[in-house]
């Protein structure tokens, strides 16, 4: 309590200790006051005047509890439709930002990801060059069989000859 009847209450030491300190509550990053100010919080929003303080006295009346039982819980399951809706639109600004720095960071290191399919390429191209060989050596192979096929068929280098 102030000299000026300034009533301050605290909802635990480390509140009450900043608050010694003469710390700005809009800078230190873990308080309402500073989401709100930063705009990661709804800090403007109709449903807040429902839990305005009013101290008017009011004639109780059984139905008008009634509706405002009901009341609470509707405007309650707005807030946080609300709130959702409004984290939502922050997230996809974040998600925007997420992606122009992922683009930027694959065009500055655009090597790493064309290297591997490169290698790839390359593998591809001697893995047809082997088969190419093969196929030589299969040809060489099969060479003198051809031959003797020839001559016993009578000098034909037909399709015949192979199959006898």
């Amino acid at each position: 309590m102030r000299n000026d009847a300034t009533v301050f209450k605290f909802c635990r030491s480390k509140c009450h200790n900043n608050f010694k300190m003469k710390r700005n509550p809009r800078k230190v990053r873990w308080t309402k006051a500073y989401r709100k100010a930063a705009g990661k919080e709804l800090a403007e929003d109709a449903t807040f005047d429902m839990e305005r303080r009013r101290n008017a006295p009011v004639k109780y009346d059984r139905e008008l509890i009634k509706k405002t039982v009901q009341a609470i819980g509707r405007v309650t399951e707005i807030r946080a439709r609300r709130q959702e809706r409004f984290w939502e639109k922050r997230m996809a600004v974040a998600k925007g930002k997420e992606l122009k720095a992922t683009k930027k960071s694959i065009d500055k290191q655009i090597h790493l990801v064309r290297a591997p399919e490169a290698l790839r390429t390359a593998s591809a191209g001697k893995a047809k060059e082997n088969e190419k060989e093969q196929r030589d050596k299969l040809r060489v192979a099969a060479e003198p069989l051809r031959r003797s096929a020839r001559t016993a068929a009578g000098g034909k280098g037909g399709p015949d000859a192979m199959e006898e």
